[in-house]
């Protein structure tokens, strides 16, 4: 689905001088990789660029060229020229980062997410790319913006951790052609990996061991799920940011379909995480459901309730779709 084109996106971030650029809370590898990325590229354009993310630049992607540009929003809002949405499904998931723009003559969505319904003035939204970073590659050399190793490795970072490091069914030819081209411009790829997936905090392998404590199964080992409460999480002392990538334990267990994260919030929610190994069983439906999205694959949402409840809820609409008497 693509309802504006690469040149006038471009026309657009050449014409105008203040930029806001904003991704979505609890942002990932392909939220904030993006987010810098642009960022970069408008700055030697020269550009007067804002960056913001509701929860700032996330200890685990301190190393990224630029971060310290990334910060939390101000409470007082600011006017803009134009403000662009990066890798965020629905506005209101830029919390805090999008109430900042007072106004901004122009919004620019770029996303790769099926669930996104085109919010904005200017709307490029591409569900077969694996990653926003692959989308921002593709516009920065189709419209010559500037490169440079920074500016390569945050797209690397972004299309990276979105693809599970090249390794997921949304990874295409395509992708590894333009990993190739982001090597060419200076990219370590030996560094890079290493601080991506080589670099965890000792909290995080203490969480994954709590979490595996929780592990169940359901129709017949198809479905399985772990479970965070606030008191384990805050006697770990862990961050939200270390929760990213502990899914993919359940994901890949022989004979798993769909694996589910559930974790306890503080506003009497429960954020709930999912991935699917079968194309017939469609996450971002199901969550859908409960005024949440995402990719077929992999998608979430956040449902009012006890973490008990919301096992349930969860549960009952999955085996909807796999037969949990099986």
């Amino acid at each position: 689905m693509t309802k504006s084109t690469f040149a006038e996106i471009g026309g657009v971030l050449r014409a105008h001088q203040r930029f806001a650029v904003l991704s979505h809370v609890r942002p990932d590898g392909d939220a904030l990789g993006s987010q810098l990325a642009l960022a970069l590229s408008l700055q030697k354009l020269g550009k007067d660029v804002t960056v913001w993310n509701e929860d700032g630049l996330l200890q685990k992607y301190n190393f990224l060229p630029g971060g310290e540009r990334l910060t939390q929003p101000p409470r007082e809002p600011q006017d803009f020229d134009a403000a662009v949405a990066l890798d965020t499904a629905t506005q209101n998931r830029l919390g805090t980062a999008g109430e900042s723009v007072r106004s901004a003559k122009t919004w620019i969505n770029i996303d790769h997410h099926p669930s996104n319904p085109g919010y904005g003035d200017l709307v490029y939204i591409d569900p077969t790319s694996p990653a926003t970073g692959q989308i921002l590659f593709e516009l920065i050399q189709t419209e010559q913006l500037p490169m440079d190793r920074a500016i390569a490795e945050n797209l690397f970072v972004a299309i990276s951790t979105d693809t599970g490091s090249f390794q997921y069914p949304n990874t295409t030819a395509r992708t590894f052609e333009i990993g190739a081209e982001l090597l060419r411009c200076g990219v370590d790829v030996g560094r890079v990996s290493q601080l991506l997936y080589e670099n965890y905090p000792r909290r995080r392998t203490e969480l994954l061991r709590e979490l595996l404590g929780t592990m169940r199964f359901e129709a017949g080992g198809k479905i399985a799920s772990f479970s965070l409460s606030l008191k384990v999480a805050a006697d770990l002392k862990v961050k939200p940011e270390d929760n990213e990538g502990l899914i993919d334990h359940l994901r890949a267990i022989h004979g798993v379909i769909v694996a589910i994260f559930f974790e306890e919030l503080t506003d009497g929610k429960v954020r709930v995480s999912m991935r699917s190994k079968s194309e017939e069983v469609d996450v971002s439906a199901i969550c859908q459901k409960f005024g949440g999205g995402g990719h077929k694959l992999a998608a979430g949402t956040r449902v009012r309730g006890t973490l008990a409840e919301v096992e349930q809820k969860i549960l009952k609409a999955i085996c909807d779709v796999i037969d949990c008497n099986s």
